[in-house]
């Protein structure tokens, strides 16, 4: 489904809506966003508060009977209160089981660190699962409420798994599947609370299964991707079953396959600008000696080096220049197939990467090469002709 954006006071003029109309549409507009904007701050406040107690109290008794005060006086005033004092019920029950599931991870990581994990991780399942159930089959307090602490419990649960997996030193391919479950709870997670930014958060561990993620520098936020066509493979792979489960679910449903595929598709995107830079040595991190040294299995630089070169040698090997052409040429099929299907997030994305590799090639690649605009720009020209005259041929065949 797109999401039309439209100019109401034009389409009045023109006949198309009613004045009655555009004035419904303006009004719902301005509702959404409003609404919006004050879970937003709601949001945030909640997070800082909850933090900020936590640390400002720094005592884990303290930060417990103060919690267990907030939380019970939040559900006081959803019980007993009007409804316009549910709001601050809301944020007092919040920040209460914040305070208490926050703490006590903080406490047991900072002064437990040896059985944090073991306890965390049933903990917060418990926490989520109770939640779920409690959620399905009629919720305690307001939804909004149940949903925040099934999220906190579930962040405590993957928390604890993350801490045994370090504290073990558990590698692929255990923890390949450990982030393939993250993936699966937060996916599962956001579609039953119904929130797509949760759904969206799916994404990163789903990506760093093939160690594709993002790293800090002073001064530098880099994205990084040792497997690019793995990874644009895997992508393709979850935009297929996202676009076409979207086409046959309920809306409420199919919007989180959707945000997926979108993600899905900007991390692949990513990935062919990596490849478009530096090419690509497919396999070299999975089942070759690996990307960099300090990770691999070798005792000394000669033999990892050695180890590589050989492997590059037989390897299939996409060079920068074949990644260029093949990036442009599926993001031109992509633009038209999206705004072919109303498929508006696809159909953005496709066109603001479509910039990106533009500007990148200008300067990366033919900054010196004006014949390369020459050809490049002459190129465009029957490309978009040919477009036109297909989607004309397209609409005349469904008319």
């Amino acid at each position: 489904m797109m999401h039309a954006i439209a100019d109401t006071t034009a389409l009045v003029e023109e006949g198309v809506l009613t004045e009655g109309q555009a004035r419904a549409i303006e009004a719902r507009s301005r509702e959404v966003m409003v609404s919006l904007a004050v879970n937003a701050i709601l949001c945030l406040g909640i997070i800082a508060a909850t933090a900020g107690f936590i640390f400002w109290l720094a005592d884990p008794l303290a930060v417990a009977v103060t919690g267990i005060l907030m939380l019970g006086g939040g559900l006081a005033v959803l019980a007993r209160g009007s409804e316009t004092l549910r709001m601050f019920g809301n944020s007092a029950t919040l920040i209460g089981a914040g305070m208490l599931m926050g703490g006590a991870s903080i406490e047991l990581v900072d002064k437990y660190e040896d059985v944090a994990g073991w306890i965390m991780m049933p903990g917060g399942a418990l926490v989520a699962l109770i939640c779920t159930w409690r959620w399905r089959h009629g919720a305690w307090s307001a939804g909004f409420v149940l949903g925040a602490v099934l999220l906190m419990g579930l962040a405590m649960h993957l928390g604890g798994i993350e801490l045994l997996l370090q504290q073990y030193e558990i590698g692929s391919p255990l923890r390949n599947l450990a982030l393939l479950y993250y993936a699966a709870a937060l996916g599962a997670a956001g579609w039953l609370v119904d929130v797509r930014f949760v759904t969206a958060l799916a994404i990163a561990p789903f990506a760093q299964m093939l160690e594709t993620g993002t790293r800090y520098f002073h001064a530098a936020y880099v994205f990084y991707s040792p497997e690019s066509t793995l990874t644009i493979l895997q992508m393709v792979l979850l935009i297929v079953l996202c676009v076409w489960g979207a086409s046959r679910l309920a809306e409420r449903d199919a919007r989180h396959l959707r945000i997926l595929a979108i993600l899905g598709f900007v991390v692949a995107n990513l990935c062919a600008l990596v490849g478009s830079l530096w090419g690509d040595v497919v396999g070299e991190s999975v089942w070759g000696p690996g990307s960099r040294y300090y990770s691999s299995e070798y005792d000394d630089w000669d033999s990892y080096q050695a180890a590589r070169e050989a492997f590059r040698d037989s390897a299939l090997f996409i060079s920068e220049h074949v990644y260029s052409v093949l990036w442009a040429v599926v993001l031109a099929v992509v633009i038209f197939w999206a705004a072919q299907r109303h498929q508006r997030g696809l159909f953005n994305a496709a066109l603001t990467f479509a910039a990106i590799h533009g500007y990148t090639q200008m300067f990366e690649s033919f900054a010196d090469e004006p014949l390369a605009y020459v050809i490049g720009g002459l190129a465009a020209i029957p490309l978009a002709w040919g477009l036109w005259r297909l989607n004309q041929w397209m609409a005349a065949k469904q008319g």
